[in-house]
């Protein structure tokens, strides 16, 4: 300032040479090129700062802005092309960590001069560049920088960088500072931006990548099992992940990851999972759950990876579920009885439908493809019927076996257990409406025959099937406890009553709302005088108290214990109503023919046949059969064995039922009802549809049971006949709705 102010004019080739070259840019480049650290003592650094200050400050024509502004550049510029580029040059070949330690030593210096440069010219960047709107100084130097030495060696460094990273992935160890370093020079040379980064190395490193890892992956695939390969890929992964971390740019890490998921898993997935030996199916037969866990997390990174995994789940589990029931159709064919009753074989879908239930929830994450797959193979598997009974019967009689005294010895948590995994197979039935009937049919035996083994468990197992089906469901279930609460309050009221008359029985009626039990036969039997006393009784006392409810007597259902007495010794004879009433003919100690016998009862063969089988022809023979066989005919005759004698004192008789498990005819007219029901409903709705769509919505709207279309369409034949549905006129395939 103080030259300009004595009328001292500072020419450019003087202040540049003699101040400016000589005291700072020489210097400069002669500490580089020494190496020693680089500084100005205060004195110099305001005596060549104020020599520039003056030059810009200078009245036109001699302001030297833009002249020293060009100067800075061009020193620059000489000295990378002069200086630093020989020497890059002389380095390259010599091996890519002598090259990139010369760059990162080159780029150091190169930001050491570039931040002195800019101290001493301030004042340009200041006043100068802004009002030229310039790159800034800084920014001039970068630009010099990239132009001249990093746009000439970035294919030799790039190279050297990928090299060294692929010694890395082999295992060698190598300065990933210097990487580091190098990495940082590309970001700087983006200028704000990671274009130079991106293009310059992140591509051709990606490429080098997918190379690299392809060439694993053919080498992997060819010697490794899949377990072996996923370890390795599961590694390989990681590594590259913490790459990223270590020296490369954030924003490459989902690239790299794409690549590599893409050559190591991607383009071997299947022959992965269906790899001889030790596929998803062989893993899945020896449970090697971490081996599964592994595949399962590393295909889950795939787009629909998960896919083509959850299809092998699902045909291994249905194979699994098809060997327990070839296994129970090779008991059948080797000559074992078939019965409604096969716990082993249920057991072993239930145990299938648990671990599997166990694998999907452990192993694969609850996933929702997986636990489709299981869904899927168990509506396979549980619908595949085989011999006389269905698999719904099958699974009915199991609860019943649980449910009744007498059956399976079972803790309450087992039974509640139990129950509950029934309950999860229940649920992939198409027949679930034939469950029920069979089920209804069960526990109407149980509950009538004292053979329940506990009322909570009952009421348990009806509130799992509620949970699962709804209250319209399990409706008649729970009416029928709802029965026998109320008629044991009842039952206390009548046995006052009974007290008051003179019988030698001691009587009690269970009285049933006919809608909720099962329909039974209700054979006419001549009873015994006192047994129609009581029941006149209980009559006149149920009419006063009801007087708008009819009963009517099913003996059937009825049970009795007889006092037998023979010689000294004395029975009680569990047995059921109708036993008890052929029993007491046989009191006078007469021999009866069978026709003679079935007129005096008043019974039909069909009814007397089981009675007589179980009487004379079971383990407690109480009646003589002649002739003796264990056929009962219309030619027999019967007389009191008076030779009875047995160690127990109390013996039950039981005798065979003559009605199946359900009323086939039954369960089919009720599908037809819903069917019809689900038809008016929709077309109500809808007014106009076609076959299809109807077909369609009902099979959407049936919960319990699962029609075939051929079903529909003739409830829907029907409903027409009826006018409820009419064919269009215009097309046959068309329906329209008459209100």
């Amino acid at each position: 300032m103080s030259h300009q102010n004595n009328g001292n004019i500072i020419q450019l080739e003087d202040g540049w040479n003699n101040v400016i070259k000589k005291g700072a840019i020489d210097v400069l480049e002669k500490t580089l090129d020494d190496g020693f650290d680089t500084s100005f003592v205060p004195s110099e650094y305001i005596r060549i700062y104020t020599t520039c200050y003056d030059m810009c400050t200078q009245r036109s024509p001699y302001n030297w802005s833009r002249d020293l502004y060009n100067r800075h550049g061009e020193t620059i510029e000489a000295y990378l092309r002069n200086t630093v580029l020989p020497a890059l040059q002389d380095k390259t070949g010599q091996g890519g960590t002598i090259l990139l330690n010369e760059l990162k030593h080159r780029w150091s210096n190169h930001q050491i001069m570039n931040k002195w440069l800019k101290k001493f010219f301030t004042y340009l960047d200041r006043y100068y560049v802004k009002h030229h709107s310039l790159p800034t100084l800084e920014q001039a130097g970068l630009g010099h920088f990239k132009t001249e030495i990093y746009q000439n060696s970035k294919e030799n460094t790039t190279s050297a960088i990928i090299s060294l990273i692929d010694e890395e992935r082999e295992g060698e160890i190598i300065d990933k500072t210097l990487v580091k370093s190098i990495i940082e020079l590309y970001e700087s040379m983006g200028m704000g931006s990671l274009d130079s980064y991106t293009n310059d190395l992140e591509q051709p490193l990606l490429d080098a990548t997918r190379a690299y890892y392809g060439r694993k992956r053919e080498d992997w695939i060819a010697k490794d099992s899949t377990p072996d390969y996923l370890i390795k890929a599961e590694k390989a992964l990681g590594e590259e992940k913490m790459r990223v971390v270590e020296y490369l740019n954030p924003a490459t890490e989902p690239k790299v990851r794409k690549v590599v998921e893409d050559e190591i898993l991607q383009k071997v997935q299947m022959n992965l999972l269906e790899k001889e030996g030790s596929g998803c199916s062989v893993l899945l037969a020896n449970d090697k759950t971490d081996d599964l866990k592994r595949m399962f997390k590393l295909f889950s990174r795939l787009e629909s990876g998960l896919q083509p995994m959850a299809n092998i789940v699902e045909k291994f589990i249905t194979s699994q579920g098809n060997a327990c029931i070839e296994k129970r159709q090779s008991r059948l064919d080797s000559g074992e009885k078939d019965k409604n009753d096969d716990p082993e074989f249920v057991k072993s879908l239930i145990d299938l439908h648990e671990k599997y239930l166990g694998v999907i929830r452990e192993t694969f994450a609850s996933h929702h493809l997986f636990q489709k797959a299981l869904k899927n193979s168990f509506e396979e598997i549980i619908n595949n019927d085989v011999g006389q009974f269905s698999n719904a019967e099958l699974m009915s009689t199991f609860c019943d076996r649980i449910l009744k005294s007498g059956g399976e010895k079972l803790s309450e948590t087992e039974v509640e257990q139990n129950l509950d995994r029934i309950v999860q197979l229940f649920s992939f039935l198409n027949d679930k409406d034939l469950f029920a009937e069979i089920y209804r049919n069960q526990l109407a035996k149980r509950l009538l025959n004292q053979r329940s083994a506990s009322d909570d468990a009952e009421k348990a197992m009806i509130a799992k099937l509620k949970v699962q089906c709804g209250t319209q469901f399990t409706s008649k279930m729970e009416g029928m406890l709802n029965d026998l609460a109320v008629g044991s309050e009842q039952k206390s009221e009548f046995d006052q009553r009974m007290e008051q008359l003179d019988t030698k029985l001691s009587f009690g009626v269970q009285v049933l709302t006919t809608g909720n039990w099962p329909s039974y036969k209700a054979p006419e039997v001549a009873l015994p005088p006192q047994m129609s006393k009581c029941m006149e009784v209980f009559k006149e006392w149920h009419d006063n108290k009801h007087q708008k409810r009819r009963l009517t007597w099913v003996h059937s259902l009825g049970n009795a214990t007889v006092r037998a007495t023979y010689g000294k010794k004395s029975y009680d004879l569990q047995v059921t109503t109708l036993q008890a009433v052929v029993l007491n003919s046989f009191n006078d100690g007469k021999t009866y023919g069978f026709t003679e016998l079935k007129e005096k009862l008043n019974v039909d063969d069909i009814t007397l046949k089981p009675l007589m089988h179980s009487l004379s022809c079971g383990k407690h023979k109480i009646i003589t059969k002649s002739p003796a066989s264990n056929k009962i005919a219309s030619t027999d005759s019967f007389s009191p064995n008076a030779k009875f004698t047995c160690n127990m004192r109390k013996i039950r008789i039981p005798v065979a039922s003559v009605e199946s498990s359900h009323n086939k005819n039954r369960v089919e007219e009720d599908r037809s009802v819903a069917i019809e029901a689900a038809i008016v409903r929709i077309m109500k709705a809808r007014k106009t549809l076609s076959h299809q769509q109807l077909v369609a919505e009902v099979l959407s709207q049936l919960a319990f049971f699962k029609p075939q279309p051929r079903v529909i369409k003739k409830r829907i034949e029907a409903l027409i006949d009826r006018e409820y549905l009419e064919r269009s006129s215009e097309n046959s395939q068309q329906y329209n709705y008459l209100a």
